[in-house]
């Protein structure tokens, strides 16, 4: 089941991140991502409200899928983390790596400087995979506590009240 959301992380670019402001609102922004596995890097200003909500409050959550051509073929992960700044230099420049080859228009770019630009990480640690393909709503739940440590939960599927033509 964890291969199945690398997958998705995979064959994506870009992610919504939703903080909590300091007021406690909620704050979605749209940022572009590469992983390694079900980490996940992305660049921040650090002037943001985006690394402000996040120095006050390091849970984040995560969105990341297509608009299929057909409904029946959705695919998409969801995912909560903790995020915090990348400070290891060599931590840093192979997340700017990834981001580099899944993002073409950053390869004519240098890794920002720290002082003006956060590389963040964010390690999933609660994983919902949609997958429509088994059923409308079909959802697959992953609780990651550790490398390698996975716990899967029951798939849930719920058919959103649609009935088949033949039933209706």
């Amino acid at each position: 089941m964890e291969q199945k959301a690398i997958d998705i992380l995979d064959s994506q670019r870009i992610m919504a991140v939703a903080t909590t402001r300091p007021d406690g609102w909620p704050q979605n922004t749209i940022v572009g991502y590469a992983n390694d596995g079900l980490l996940l890097y992305f660049l921040i200003s650090r002037t943001s409200q985006k690394f402000a909500n996040i120095q006050h409050d390091d849970r984040i959550s995560v969105a990341v899928g297509a608009e299929p051509n057909d409904f029946h073929r959705l695919k998409a992960v969801y995912a909560g983390a903790h995020a915090s700044e990348v400070t290891d230099p060599k931590q840093r420049r192979n997340a700017w790596r990834l981001l580099m080859q899944r993002h073409p228009n950053l390869r004519d770019f240098e890794l920002p400087d720290q002082t003006e630009a956060v590389m963040m990480r964010a390690p999933c640690m609660f994983v919902s995979i949609l997958d429509y393909t088994k059923g409308l709503g079909h959802t697959d739940t992953l609780t990651v506590s550790g490398p390698g440590l996975a716990q899967m939960d029951p798939a849930r599927e719920d058919n959103w009240g649609f009935l088949p033509a033949s039933a209706a």
